[in-house]
């Protein structure tokens, strides 16, 4: 069942949430089973799946004082999408209200590189600054992709994306015609927005966020991971950059197209350069989806998602690899520290997406945006419902059964 919840807004300067969100259903509601042979370093999941009652209760009488818990540090690995970057929004935007975790690093591709780079950047006002800056984002996004959408009617409250004979038309002339011939000034409306929004001087010297930005270098064909100093409007727009639509971004010489055709996101630099072992992976595209498509459209929209995830799952594959090592007592105890065992996770937009086609990826419309925020958040509620117990303290992805 699809969450479709309505979406509210307000055209003054308002609090990016509006409500308790509603439950949708999760593929990862069900935990991978802990293998017996599993690492000693790993602790064993707990019999319940829940949080064992405090050894020392408070006593009777008197005040009772509560301890704030320290939030576990986790890192985020974002994909990409378009607008459906939106949906990752309200992920995050659940992540921040809760308040259980602290995001160490965050790897993020195209979309998702643009809301890696708001949440960093408004993470240096604290968590409340973090969910102002991702929402003042999307209201800018939908405010500059006015001018080429379709009017709504006054009456019409489906936020659900209608056909759009200006959007046909460029698809077809993209078809025949490239961003060079198209766009000969290379203007880009998604660079006005970032530079409105993130102030990346003040970005580059915060130490709150650890960033790892991805693109594709055009002429070596390999991935180029910025970090968080190295990280500037062209960076972001590489990491966005569609070959069909936009120019090839040039940065130090080299020119840069859109990141998730060689790590849509990468995982490596979570595993290189962060303290953390949790690796929380939002999928924005879906890994599976029921029956063959059938029609041409769908056939794009599927091949596009398969596209999109192959890097992905190549490098989840090696994860796996490197925790059998050291689960089956392959690695000498000299080397085993020279390992991280990384513990997987991942929120997956499987059913809340499965209705979507690619053609929305375009739609910036804001009762659009805003509902596919509202299904990021209660998806991440739900999620943070089963898995929080298990951060820091085991794999929720059975890698095995879902990537070999």
């Amino acid at each position: 069942m699809n969450v479709k919840p309505k979406s509210t807004d307000k055209q003054s300067k308002v609090e990016p949430v509006t409500g308790p969100a509603k439950s949708a259903r999760s593929s990862l509601a069900s935990k991978a089973p802990v293998r017996a042979t599993a690492r000693k370093a790993v602790v064993p999941a707990k019999s319940a799946g829940r949080a064992p009652a405090a050894a020392n209760p408070a006593p009777q009488g008197g005040p009772q004082i509560m301890k704030k818990s320290t939030p576990k540090l986790i890192n985020f690995a974002l994909q990409g999408g378009g607008a459906h970057g939106a949906f990752g929004w309200g992920v995050m935007d659940k992540f921040l209200e809760d308040g259980r975790v602290e995001i160490e690093g965050l790897s993020g591709t195209s979309a998702g590189s643009m809301n890696a780079v708001v949440y960093a950047y408004g993470k240096l006002k604290g968590n409340d600054g973090a969910r102002q800056a991702l929402h003042d984002f999307w209201k800018a996004i939908s405010d500059a992709g006015s001018k080429f959408a379709m009017k709504r009617m006054p009456w019409d409250t489906d936020p659900m994306p209608k056909e759009n004979p200006i959007q046909d038309m460029m698809k077809s002339m993209m078809s025949s015609f490239s961003p060079y011939q198209l766009n000969p000034m290379n203007h880009n409306p998604l660079r006005d927005v970032l530079e409105q929004q993130v102030n990346f001087e003040e970005l580059e010297r915060s130490q709150a966020t650890k960033l790892f930005i991805c693109a594709t270098n055009v002429r070596t064909g390999k991935v180029r991971i910025f970090n968080t100093h190295e990280v500037t409007a062209d960076v972001v727009l590489a990491s966005a950059c569609l070959p069909q639509v936009f120019q090839a971004v040039e940065i130090d010489g080299e020119h840069y197209w859109d990141g998730g055709y060689m790590g849509n996101p990468v995982l490596y630099p979570l595993f290189y350069h962060t303290v953390s072992r949790d690796v929380v992976i939002l999928h924005i595209n879906p890994i599976e989806r029921p029956g063959p498509p059938t029609t041409s459209a769908d056939i794009a929209n599927r091949l596009n998602e398969i596209t999109f995830n192959s890097s992905l799952i190549k490098e989840l594959r090696s994860v796996y690899f490197v925790q059998k090592l050291l689960d089956d007592g392959w690695i000498k105890d000299e080397f085993r520290d020279k390992l991280k065992y990384v513990l997987i996770h991942s929120v997956r937009a499987d059913s809340a997406m499965s209705d979507l086609s690619s053609a929305s990826k375009m739609s910036s419309d804001w009762l659009f945006l805003s509902m596919l925020r509202d299904r990021g958040r209660a998806l991440a509620t739900e999620w943070l419902a089963h898995n929080f117990d298990d951060l820091g303290v085991r794999s929720t992805v059975d890698l095995k059964r879902e990537f070999l």
